[in-house]
């Protein structure tokens, strides 16, 4: 959809975080006087109330069908699940939905080709490291870079400035309302977000959307779910193969090349360097040195809340990994740290996730304990227990506690490692308030952990 398209209709705003202020802005840059009405929380009111004039009809409850069906348009914030029954509803009544996401497309992109050049980035798991790890190999060969999306910076909030290229990190709430791409690429696929979607299959099926509207697809060739599901695209390209970029023998290779020695990665874990394995053959697809890129992976900064080793305290070292949202993060957090003595906290929002497996590989390499918590804090150790997990496994009342827990249970020279597995919103608004609030508790300033740098066009 193009803004043009709202050119005399009656239309709302959905949400009103982040994205939302950004779509205010946007359609005020183009439509000054236009009536718009704007559903949202009040806490999104306080947070936003400079940006919200007098044109604006503001509802601070969230919208039934019927108010849905009043509006011709209405731009949605991704967050928002578009399988809920008002909006089936609604668009049976004549309502359309979009996004601000789909607005920038439609105005940047063209099917016939031209417009913004957009290599787009999806998956349960890597996305935004490998997004932004585009975005730094690029510059680093002098490529004028955005790097937005669902990675911290909407597309909208840099509506009508131009880049050579554009690293977009994608969500499954976005990959439906994105393209034509240049490239797509998809560097991970498990099961995630199902209270969004609804089923794990609903969920795949949308996050390959990305593959629908990419001329060039980039899949991971050792992911034989992502192998199957993408074999009928007409370009599809690989990384992790030996014949192309992948990891072997300490080091990234392309083909027998030796590239970039592990050791000088600052990213912890095999996955990691898997996706600087995707990054890099993004690079390379898009017509750039990829090999000269290669050297600046080791200035790469690592993005907060990812495997974040926060330092030393009581003798223990902190890794804050709340970024970690599934079962399968954790388990690849868990690998990373190796063989030392680890305590693990686990838990957050329940989205009816299947921990069975997670259990099943742990009791094969159990870590020294795992502290659970959360609201499915009680399916995750139900789940520990029937696998048969040999390890010291403590529920905590509140995440106060569990990180008390944890430091009790680690002994010196330990780690305790924050990989929850789940979201954070049953008690925090995101993942990086919690691992502000693990950082503060472990003894550490959390103002120090930093925001994700590079956001924008440089």
């Amino acid at each position: 959809m193009r803004f043009a398209e709202l050119e005399g209709r009656d239309v709302a705003i959905w949400g009103f975080g982040r994205e939302g202020r950004a779509t205010l802005s946007a359609l005020r840059k183009r439509f000054p006087e236009k009536s718009l009405t704007l559903y949202c929380k009040r806490e999104d009111v306080e947070a936003g109330r400079a940006a919200i004039e007098a044109e604006v009809r503001l509802v601070e409850t969230a919208p039934d069908a019927r108010a849905l069906s009043s509006h011709n348009i209405v731009i949605k914030s991704p967050g928002i699940s578009a399988y809920k029954p008002e909006i089936i509803a609604a668009q049976r009544n004549g309502t359309k939905f979009t996004s601000g996401t789909a607005l920038w497309f439609g105005e940047n992109v063209r099917d016939e080709g031209g417009g913004a050049r957009v290599i787009a980035v999806t998956g349960t798991k890597g996305k935004s490291t490998t997004t932004a790890l585009i975005a730094h190999l690029a510059r680093a060969l002098g490529v004028r870079t955005a790097l937005a999306g669902n990675i911290g910076m909407p597309l909208l909030e840099l509506d009508g400035q131009h880049a050579d290229l554009w690293s977009v990190e994608l969500s499954s709430f976005q990959t439906g309302d994105a393209g034509p791409v240049e490239l797509g690429v998809v560097v991970s696929l498990e099961e995630e977000h199902l209270d969004w979607h609804g089923t794990r299959e609903r969920y795949i099926a949308d996050k390959l959307k990305l593959a629908e509207v990419s001329r060039t697809l980039l899949v991971d060739a050792e992911s034989a779910l992502l192998m199957q599901r993408t074999n009928a695209h007409p370009h599809r390209v690989t990384f992790g193969d030996a014949q192309g970029w992948h990891v072997s023998a300490g080091a990234i290779r392309r083909g027998a090349e030796r590239m970039f020695d592990l050791p000088g990665l600052p990213l912890p874990g095999a996955h990691n360097a898997r996706n600087a394995c995707a990054a890099l053959a993004a690079i390379e697809w898009a017509g750039f040195d990829a090999r000269a890129a290669a050297r600046a992976l080791r200035t790469f900064k690592p993005l907060p809340h990812r495997l974040q080793r926060l330092g030393m305290r009581d003798g223990i070292e902190w890794i804050d990994d709340s970024i970690a949202t599934t079962p399968a993060a954790s388990s690849a957090a868990l690998r990373s740290v190796g063989d030392r003595t680890a305590t693990l906290i686990l838990g957050g929002f329940d989205r009816g996730l299947d921990w069975d497996g997670f259990a099943r590989a742990l009791s094969l390499h159990p870590p020294h304990a795992v502290i659970v918590q959360g609201a499915n804090a009680a399916r995750v150790a139900e789940a520990l227990a029937k696998a048969g997990v040999r390890a010291r496994i403590e529920r905590a009342e509140d995440f106060q506690g569990a990180v008390m827990r944890a430091r009790e249970s680690t002994p010196p020279g330990g780690v305790v490692l924050l990989s929850p597995g789940a979201p954070s919103f049953d008690r925090f608004r995101d993942y990086a308030e919690r691992g502000r609030a693990f950082a503060a508790l472990a003894g550490f300033d959390a103002a120090a952990l930093g925001e994700i740098e590079g956001l924008g066009i440089a």
